[in-house]
């Protein structure tokens, strides 16, 4: 049974070294720019020692705490990010609106145009004798 235990405790720490090494380069760039103010301190990952069974022990409960809670964190994180972007989005497409609308608006104030000015010449080269 120690065994087992020893083997499955061995598993979740791979699983959250590989798990962690993956995210390192993308926590690295959020830290300097944007914040989840809203969700608190970041979990701070525990040390593991692994001298003897006792510290190995205690290492794996510290970081089976340290993943739920970082878990926790992550999921703030997401929410608080996914709300500010779809903030960020819909503002950029009343924004785009305005732009759109306006261009809009020139461009058919020109195409008026052109289209009264042909109307002018073709007119007046009727009236000219010109076809």
């Amino acid at each position: 049974m120690t065994c087992c235990v020893a083997a499955s405790r061995k598993a979740v720490l791979l699983g959250l070294f590989f798990m962690g090494a993956v995210s390192i380069g993308t926590a690295g760039a959020a830290e300097a720019a944007w914040t989840a103010s809203k969700c608190g301190a970041e979990p701070q990952a525990p040390a593991v020692k692994g001298g003897t069974v006792a510290q190995y022990n205690e290492s794996v409960d510290r970081v089976t705490a340290y993943e739920k809670a970082a878990r926790t964190y992550n999921a703030c994180v997401a929410a608080q990010a996914n709300r500010e972007e779809t903030a960020i989005s819909q503002d950029a497409t009343a924004r785009i609106s305005h732009v759109h609308a306006g261009s809009a608006a020139v461009q058919s104030h020109i195409a008026a145009s052109f289209q009264a000015l042909s109307a002018s010449l073709a007119a007046a080269g009727r009236k000219l004798g010109h076809h």
